[in-house]
Parts: C-alpha cells; structure tokens; sequence
C-alpha cells in the first residue's frame, strides 16, 4: 500500500478550468458558496470535461496480517566458503569480487615448501608397497607350509599393512590438495596447490592477497548462488499460531525501493528463540528473477485472515494536516454540483481503497466524489 502523499486540496475543477483555458481561453468560475466554506460548486461542464465520477462506499476486502521483518537470503547449499586443507602463501588470486565463476574454476593457488615432503612421503611409500607385499605373500605361504615362524610372518605382515595405511592416507591427502598422484608417482613434485570453485556462483567476499599467509582454518573466498532466493523472516512467539503453509506475503525492500513483492509462506519454525522469543520463517519469492542482493532488509505482512469493510477508492480521500477528507455530493442542480468537504476517520488501506470508519451511519445512501477529487502535488 503506498504511502499517501501530501496534497493541497484543489477541485478538479481546478484541472479542468486549466485544460479549458488551454483549448478555448475561457474562464470558469469555481464558486464557494457564500453560505459555508466547505461548500464546493462544479459546474456540469467542468464536472464532465475532469472526468469525475460519483460513487458510494462498499463493501471490500481486506487481508489482516503480520508484520515483520528479515532479509533476502539463499538455501545452504547455494553458499560456499573456500579455505585450504593446509597453510600456505597466496601465490594467485585473479578473482574480485562480484566475478561469476563456474563449479571447478580455478580461484587461486597456495605455495608452501612442506607440500613436497608430503608427496615424497607417498612415493617412498608407493615404492615401498611392492616389496612389502610381496615379502608377505612369501612368508603367509611358509607360515602356511609350516615353514617358516608365526614372527616373520606377523611382522612381514604387519610391515605390508602399515605402509599400505600409510600410502592409502597420504593419497587421500594429496587428492584433497588437488595434486596429480600419477605425477607424484614418477616423481614430479610441486610446491604450488590449486584451489577450485565447489560450486557455481559468484564472489561474495575474497580474503586472499599474493604473499599474504593462510592457516588452513582461515576461510580464503566465499561464494554465493543466488538462483533460487528467499525470504527469511522472523514471527514473535505470539503470532505463531496464527501463521500456516501457503499464507500470501507482501514485502517491500525500504532502504532502496516502496514496491511490493510477493511471496508465500513455505516453512514455519519448530523451536522459539529462548532470546528473543522469535520463530523463523522461510517465504518464497513469487519472482526469484528480481535484481534482488543476499543479505538485503525486508519490511513484510504475512496475510492471516480477509474480513469485509466498507471502503473508498484511495483517489477518493485526501490527507492533509494528519486529517483525512472526502468529498459529498450536497444538491445536484441543472448545470452545477454542489459539495461538501467532509472530514472523515479512516482504517485499514491497500494499493486500491481506504476504510471509512462508521462509514454506515455517516455516509449512508450519499454520494460521493471517488474519481477527480483532487490534484496530487509534491
């Protein structure tokens, strides 16, 4: 619903005696009745040539609801944050922030001296391997044959065993470096890690300069996918059990724009935040397509009931001083309208009407001015 604008109270017959004037040059009276000052006339003319339409007050819809707030978010599995298994220096970082990348993009590469003892480690052991295993065959078939000591057989086998553990975990090591174990295996050995994008998406922060030293615990890029965008918003504990599945949300974004979204309620919390006494809820977006930002504030309603009041089209009322104002027709004469300014208590508002408060009994089977009532300014 937007906001209703500061106006200064002109009779459309203020827009067409200015139109009049344009096209013929004619000058039209707008008389206030010497009798009272919120008596308006309107001549037929003018009344016809502003396209002012009458009307009354009915019956229209109106949804209650609940106000809150949140911000724009993404499910988990759409945000990455990249970090290495080991420390090292940054030797490349090309990327900035806001660079789409592609699930197995390069991001950067980490230089660090230990990454080569590490693959000697494997190769020793991978060379070891075959030797071991064979000793061990050797000596199971002579245990077997009774040939040789229970001893020699448990040690060759623990021996072949141990270097096998050893090897296998150095491997796994190595493929979680992103290194090459065919490479490593004919002993070509880098100090320089490459490390790639888990998903596809764009750069949402980079903590990463050439020279600059990371732990492996420290997060190097994060990454964020923003297809499939939603709303996380938060409930007091009072409403909870007026918010269902399937609920209509309108949102707007406030720091940036006063348009209005829609959205959908499709989960409610199960637990309450001891704190804050808060429940989450996630809404999705009717159009995840908008240039909306992760991370952007919502003001929201999530729709809880419709009731029935009576109501005028918004173009109908006019704000001035906090007051609110209509229009009534007071005698319809031949060739002029006479109308009274009324002051009027108003309710609930949506995009298209305003309620009228006791409405029934203060403007019963009178009409009223709903259309060119008056002229909008800054």
């Amino acid at each position: 619903m937007k906001n209703y604008l500061k106006y200064h109270i002109y009779f459309i017959a203020i827009i067409a005696l200015l139109a009049s004037c344009n096209k013929s040059k004619q000058a039209v009276n707008i008389d206030e009745t010497q009798n009272s000052p919120e008596t308006i006339t309107i001549t037929k003319a003018q009344f016809l040539d502003a396209k002012m339409a009458l009307g009354a007050v009915t019956e229209q819809i109106f949804n209650e609801g609940i106000k809150t707030n949140g911000f724009i978010d993404v499910p988990p599995a759409n945000r990455a944050s990249v970090s290495t298994i080991m420390a090292g220096y940054i030797k490349s970082a090309p990327l900035l922030i806001g660079d789409e990348v592609k699930k197995g993009q390069l991001l950067l590469t980490i230089e660090n001296p230990d990454f080569i003892e590490i693959q000697q480690n494997y190769l020793e052991s991978f060379q070891q391997l075959n030797f071991l295993k064979t000793e061990y065959d050797r000596q199971k078939t002579l245990f077997d044959e009774k040939i040789t000591s229970q001893k020699n057989y448990l040690k060759a086998e623990s021996d072949y065993k141990t270097t096998l553990a050893k090897h296998n975990g150095l491997g796994q090591k190595l493929a979680l470096m992103n290194l090459n174990l065919s490479k490593v295996k004919e002993g070509k050995f880098t100090s320089v890690i490459a490390i790639y994008s888990p998903i596809s998406g764009s750069i949402a922060n980079v903590d990463s300069s050439i020279g600059k030293f990371m732990n492996a615990s420290e997060v190097l890029i994060e990454l964020i996918n923003d297809e499939h965008k939603h709303l996380e918003l938060v409930i007091f504990e009072k409403d909870v059990l007026k918010v269902k599945e399937g609920q209509k949300i309108k949102f707007k974004l406030p720091e940036s724009s006063s348009k209005l979204y829609d959205g959908e309620v499709h989960l409610i919390g199960k637990s309450i935040d001891e704190v804050n006494r808060t429940v989450k809820v996630h809404g999705h977006i009717d159009n995840e397509h908008e240039s909306f930002l992760v991370g952007m504030f919502v003001e929201a309603e999530i729709f809880t009931n419709t009731i029935q009041k009576m109501a005028l089209p918004v173009n109908a009322v006019l704000e001035a001083d906090d007051n609110y104002y209509i229009l009534v027709l007071k005698e319809q004469l031949n060739n002029e309208y006479l109308f009274e300014k009324v002051q009027v208590a108003i309710g609930s508002k949506n995009e298209e009407w305003v309620e009228i408060i006791d409405a029934k009994g203060l403007l019963k089977n009178r009409q009223i001015l709903i259309n060119g009532a008056f002229l909008q300014v800054e």
